[in-house]
């Protein structure tokens, strides 16, 4: 399988849709609480500063999905942040690690010097360990920031990478 990683295009939506409300409905990784709607979602992916898909060259199904933007407003805007999906029959191929390279490169090129994860969710060991493996730098633990599906709090680990030049 070869995997590529292009900007979201209008054709993309419902398999993106499809992803996206995934992880929002398994309730353990993404903070929104309610699925998106298709209108909704087109909007909400053609707003981002980027959005990116990941496809398979082989048979063009989409994989993947991310949004990229601003973590903040103002002299905290040159602060990125993304949100990643992966189809749950998809993971572990390599989706994931090419979407958040794809993310570092796009984040540069818009001009972004940061890019920085707000709440990975400790019980996301993929992620966790992915987000070592490419050099992102763990801030801490913030104990019970996450509210699972099933009622719980888990505690979340934010991270940062630098994305200027040299880093």
């Amino acid at each position: 399988m070869e995997i590529c990683v292009r900007r979201f295009e209008e054709r993309d939506l419902e398999a993106s849709l499809k992803i996206w409300n995934q992880v929002i409905e398994d309730g353990i990784a993404f903070p929104f609480l309610d699925e998106l709607e298709p209108e909704e979602g087109l909007r909400f992916f053609q707003e981002q500063t980027y959005t990116g898909v990941a496809e398979d060259k082989d048979t063009g199904a989409i994989l993947g999905i991310y949004i990229l933007h601003p973590n903040n407003v103002g002299r905290c805007g040159h602060i990125s942040n993304t949100s990643y999906a992966v189809l749950k029959e998809a993971r572990g191929n390599g989706a994931g690690e090419k979407m958040v390279l794809d993310s570092i490169q796009r984040a540069r090129e818009c001009g972004f010097r940061i890019l920085q994860f707000n709440a990975v969710v400790r019980t996301n060991h993929a992620a966790l360990q992915l987000y070592k493996k490419l050099g992102f730098v763990q801030l801490g633990v913030i104990p019970g920031g996450f509210l699972m599906k099933d009622g719980h709090y888990e505690d979340i680990i934010p991270h940062y990478y630098l994305l200027e030049d040299g880093e």
